[in-house]
C-alpha cells in the first residue's frame, strides 16, 4: 500500500490533516468497557451477548442521525437499546446504572498513544497541522486542550461527520493544495476513504480498537493520488 514515492522523505510545506481519536489517544476502548459492562448488567435470556451488541449497534445508527457523535448519543443508545430488548422503559433505578457505565468514559486521563508527542513536535517544525475530528465540539476541544498537543496545530476542525464534502469544504477552506495534503488516521470509513474520493491523499495507521461502525474496507488511491499504511504514529517521521 505504500507508494513508491514515498520511499524518501516528502519536502517541507504539506498539509497534514490528522484524526484525534484512535489516532492521538486511546477512545474507543473506554467506550468498549461501557459496553462490556452494559451487556453484563442486561443480561437477557433471549438474547446472546453477541445479538445485544449488533442491536447496540444498529440504536447507535439512529441516535448517531438524532443526536450525532459524542458521549451524550451513546448514552440515548444504551438507553434505547435496554427498552427495546427488555420491551419496557427504564426505571431510574436503571437509568442512573446505565449512567454510570459512561462516567468512566467522561472522567478518564488523556492517554496519547506512542510517540505522538514528540512526532507531532517535530512534524509542526516542517508542515502545517490541522487537527480534523468529528463529534460533539466540546468533548473534541476539551480532550485536545487536555493533551497537550493543542500548540502543534495551527488549526483545529470538529466536524459533525467526515464525508466526502466535508474533506472539500476544509481543504476549500484552508486552501490546501490536494497534491501537497495528507489525511492521517485510523478509520477507513471516516478518515481513508472520503480523503480519497475528495483528491486528497492519506495514511491509515491501523488500531486493534477501531469502532465497529467505522470499519470499512479500505479502497485504492485513484490515479495520482497516494495512500500509505504504517504501523505506528512515529513512522510518519520517515515520510513527512
Amino acid at each position: 500500500m505504500k507508494s513508491a514515492l514515498q520511499l524518501s522523505r516528502c519536502s517541507p510545506g504539506h498539509t497534514l490533516l490528522i484524526d484525534a481519536d484512535d489516532t492521538l489517544w486511546e477512545n474507543n476502548i473506554y467506550f468498549e468497557r461501557a459496553i462490556t459492562s452494559f451487556i453484563s448488567y442486561l443480561d437477557h435470556k433471549r438474547h446472546t451477548p453477541v445479538e445485544i451488541r449488533e442491536h447496540l449497534n444498529h440504536c447507535e445508527h439512529a441516535t448517531i442521525a438524532a443526536h450525532g457523535y459524542g458521549l451524550r448519543s451513546f448514552r440515548h443508545s444504551l438507553i434505547a437499546c435496554f427498552e427495546q430488548i427488555s420491551g419496557s422503559p427504564v426505571t431510574n433505578e436503571q437509568h442512573h446504572r446505565i449512567l454510570e457505565f459512561t462516567k468512566a468514559i467522561d472522567q478518564h486521563e488523556i492517554e496519547l498513544l506512542p510517540h505522538v508527542s514528540e512526532t507531532l513536535a517535530e512534524l509542526s517544525t516542517r508542515h502545517r497541522l490541522i487537527l480534523v475530528t468529528k463529534g460533539d465540539h466540546t468533548e473534541q476541544t476539551g480532550k485536545l486542550q487536555r493533551s497537550g498537543l493543542a500548540s502543534h496545530f495551527n488549526a483545529v476542525e470538529v466536524l459533525p461527520e467526515k464525508h466526502n464534502e466535508a474533506y472539500l469544504a476544509l481543504a476549500a477552506n484552508h486552501r490546501c493544495d490536494a497534491v501537497r495534503t495528507w489525511m492521517i488516521g485510523n478509520s477507513p470509513r471516516s478518515d481513508i476513504n472520503p480523503a480519497l474520493s475528495a483528491g486528497l491523499h492519506a495514511v491509515f495507521i491501523p488500531h486493534s480498537f477501531t469502532w465497529v461502525l467505522e470499519h470499512e474496507t479500505v479502497n485504492q488511491p485513484p490515479v495520482g493520488q497516494h495512500l500509505l499504511e504504517l504501523t505506528g504514529f512515529s513512522e510518519l517521521l520517515r515520510h513527512f
